[in-house]
């Protein structure tokens, strides 16, 4: 009598693998958390300090930003400032403020920068038709460490 031989089936395995897919999405999870603060840097300035009061203000501004060297940079509605020329700038402020003559423009100018700069910025902004300029400020350090 032959010997019969026993063949298996072996039943189709119908589960996924998810380890993989979870070390995917931890690494992912890393990046994001490591260059999300890199995506909200500014323009590197020291702000002088003053005992102003805080504006209340119902728009997100546009911050025109000098830094220490002079150079302008612009910021509306939250986006990363990019660099721009004078000339630039009243072109794109004026363009905003036809749209929207109530938007706040401030100017953040660095402490260390010339004067003669910041105004130069402040006759570009006149020219481009805003009606108001704020400058802005730090507030200064409180005495006793709070």
């Amino acid at each position: 009598m032959p010997a019969t031989i026993q063949r298996r089936r072996r039943a189709m395995m119908a589960e996924i693998n998810v380890v993989p897919y979870i070390d995917v999405m931890l690494v992912l999870l890393i990046i994001f958390m490591v260059t999300a603060p890199l995506l909200t840097l500014g323009v590197d300035i020291q702000l002088p300090q003053a005992d102003a009061k805080t504006l209340e203000r119902d728009k997100e501004p546009a911050v025109v930003e000098v830094d220490r060297e002079g150079r302008v940079y612009l910021r509306l509605s939250g986006e990363a400032p990019e660099p721009i020329e004078l000339a630039a700038l009243e072109a794109r402020i004026a363009a905003f403020i036809r749209q929207n003559p109530e938007l706040p423009v401030l100017i953040g100018g660095d402490e260390r920068v010339s004067y003669g700069t910041i105004y130069q910025v402040m006759v570009v902004l006149q020219k481009a038709g805003v009606p108001k300029v704020g400058l802005m400020s730090q507030p200064p350090p409180r005495e006793g460490g709070r």
